[in-house]
């Protein structure tokens, strides 16, 4: 199993009610420190988010992991995840391809529609092409990623006559995941194609999920794709600390004051510590805890899923001081990771 760590690129902290903000050069520099130091620790893989809000500095993911490529050396660095449905996958491939020739071979991609919808407008594209925006990009991707030279041709963009793309990759085939919520079509759709899977669970109970993830699974069978090319990873809310409470206290202001602030804008009810609680107890999605509680937990998770090959942790919506968050890399990579490592 591999252990890694997601990012937003949080332009801000908010430590234990206390807000800082930072200016945008210097909390890029605590990423890039972040991203370093996880390698460093033994973590295998951190991935950095797209978003086009204030609040995050990840609009243009692949410049950020090309930064993190020339500061660390094992470390798989990876897209969390890219709009595809709003992006040019001819622009995307090329960015990661190059990424891959910088990091010698780390480079990945998770792709997905997005939850966060504020690319289409920006890039001129209608919600009401949604889903189909993404099937055809994706399988534009995916002809470029196999072919040097591509013929192809659909709705939202220019046809491909055989021309060539470069620079191809270190990697063949460059790694490309599927990056889904809740939606049933995306898990079968990921199976058909025999791509693996990055499930963000950001709440209720991870088990619940084992009817999409059986889905994923039984959608490759029939496809013809052997059972270890359908790989499942599992995103979710983390932060680890010594000791249970240690990590329960520190987490969750800034949680509560993240998602208070979401509900509001959609006409819901504040989180209440209760709520919170419930999701860091075992069963819930937050991954909230100490590395012994955090170890058992992602190993329930994983039996309870059919078995899972990556976790990563979110850990920006709690807002977090710089320090405590390299505290928490540091105990995610030197004691749950060599704990899970075996678990498949």
């Amino acid at each position: 199993m591999q252990i890694g760590i997601d990012s937003f690129a949080a332009a801000s902290v908010v430590d234990n009610g206390v807000g800082t903000q930072l200016g945008g050069a210097d909390a890029l520099e605590q990423l890039l420190a972040r991203i370093e130091y996880a390698d460093q620790v033994g973590l295998d893989v951190f991935g950095i988010g797209e978003h086009h809000r204030p609040e995050y500095l990840d609009s243009a993911t692949a410049v950020i992991l090309a930064a993190a490529a020339a500061r660390t050396k094992r470390i798989r660095l990876t897209s969390a995840v890219t709009v595809l449905s709003a992006a040019d996958p001819v622009r995307v491939f090329q960015q990661f391809a190059t990424l891959d020739l910088i990091s010698r071979g780390r480079a990945e991609l998770v792709v997905g529609r997005a939850s966060s919808v504020e690319a289409f407008p920006l890039f001129g594209y209608d919600l009401d092409d949604y889903d189909a925006l993404f099937a055809e990009k994706l399988e534009l991707l995916l002809q470029v990623r196999a072919h040097e030279h591509v013929r192809w041709s659909g709705k939202f963009r220019p046809a491909l006559t055989g021309q060539g793309v470069y620079p191809r990759p270190v990697q063949q085939p460059l790694p490309v995941w599927i990056g889904v919520g809740g939606t049933p079509q995306s898990f079968a759709r990921a199976g058909t194609l025999g791509l693996p899977l990055m499930v963000a669970i950001i709440g209720g109970e991870t088990h619940r999920f084992r009817p999409l993830v059986d889905l994923y699974r039984e959608a490759g069978r029939r496809a013809g794709h052997a059972p270890e090319q359908l790989q499942v990873g599992l995103h979710s809310l983390g932060y680890v600390a010594e000791t249970s409470e240690q990590a329960r206290e520190e987490f969750f202001p800034g949680y509560a004051r993240t998602f208070s602030a979401r509900a509001r804008e959609r006409g819901g009810a504040p989180i209440t510590r209760p709520q919170f609680d419930a999701q860091a107890g075992p069963l819930g999605a937050l991954l909230v805890g100490s590395p012994e509680e955090m170890t058992a937990k992602i190993q329930r998770h994983s039996e309870a899923l059919g078995g899972i090959s990556r976790v990563t942790f979110q850990q920006d919506v709690a807002a977090l001081s710089h320090e405590k968050v390299l505290q928490s890399i540091e105990l995610i990579g030197t004691r749950v990771a060599p704990a899970l490592r075996p678990i498949v």
